[in-house]
């Protein structure tokens, strides 16, 4: 198995790098605010802990949005995350815009995916209402191992101005986040998006995320082929392999901006 595991002084330089990359995107777009959406996990955790130490608590404001199938303890896990980061914070109830989403399209009722989807591109509609009010600028929580696989709504929790932590592998976004500081319990969490009763990343993503973060390294990021990569992961067969490839190629949209033709 390859060794994502980052020294301490890698993860410091990690630290440094984030949130000088938050400073610089907030200055870009003329604005010292920020405006973050919290689920009670890992990443949206990290990246407020991150946030505040770019750009002081004062300056992150944190929307957490429970809908009809959010889990209370991830819902009181964000509200205590912001207390204890001593960020201001909202609670938007998402189930009455959903509700009206279907009873004017009430032949999506019974679609779990998009349904699913609608809860995630509400929230992302609340964040920007926050943001456009505050001029702040919205932080995503999407990491390098999610977005390599497409593992986010489009035009929902992918629709932010940037992602601080898009550049790390999922397990090293839990190392990340012991080395500033964020709470075992949270750090060892296990990963959910939310977007229907029972759903956990994992399991819909048919892997561990430690397996798939070698296998996106070895061989999405990495040079080696099917079989090395089979190989050299421990419990990864060449199916699984051929699979993350092709969800890779799959999600290719949702890494870039609509496409137009070419220029006549």
């Amino acid at each position: 198995m390859i060794d994502l595991e980052l020294s301490e002084e890698e993860l410091e330089a990690h630290r440094e790098h984030i949130t000088a990359f938050v400073r610089e995107k907030a200055a870009e777009a003329g604005t010292d605010s920020a405006v973050l959406g919290l689920s009670g996990g890992i990443d949206s955790t990290l990246t407020a802990h991150l946030a505040v130490e770019a750009l002081g608590k004062e300056n992150l404001h944190g929307l957490v949005m429970p809908g009809a199938v959010s889990r209370e303890d991830n819902m009181s896990d964000a509200e205590w995350v912001a207390a204890e980061l001593e960020i201001p914070y909202d609670v938007f109830e998402i189930n009455p815009v959903v509700d009206e989403f279907l009873n004017t399209y009430s032949e999506a009722a019974g679609d779990q995916l998009a349904v699913g989807n609608a809860r995630a591109r509400t929230r992302g509609v609340f964040n920007y209402l926050v943001a456009n009010h505050e001029g702040a600028i919205v932080l995503g929580t999407g990491n390098r191992t999610e977005a390599l696989v497409g593992y986010f709504t489009k035009y929902g929790d992918g629709a932010v101005d940037c992602h601080p932590i898009g550049n790390l592998y999922k397990q090293q976004v839990r190392q990340l986040a012991a080395h500033v500081g964020v709470p075992d319990e949270l750090v060892e969490k296990e990963p959910t998006a939310g977007l229907w009763a029972g759903q956990t990343d994992e399991g819909e993503l048919g892997i561990d995320y430690d397996t798939l973060d070698a296998i996106l390294a070895l061989h999405v990021d990495g040079p080696l082929s099917v079989a090395a990569t089979a190989r050299q992961v421990e419990d990864a067969t060449e199916e699984d392999v051929r699979r993350i490839d092709a969800m890779y190629d799959r999600s290719a949209h949702k890494r870039a901006v609509p496409p137009s033709p070419d220029p006549l």
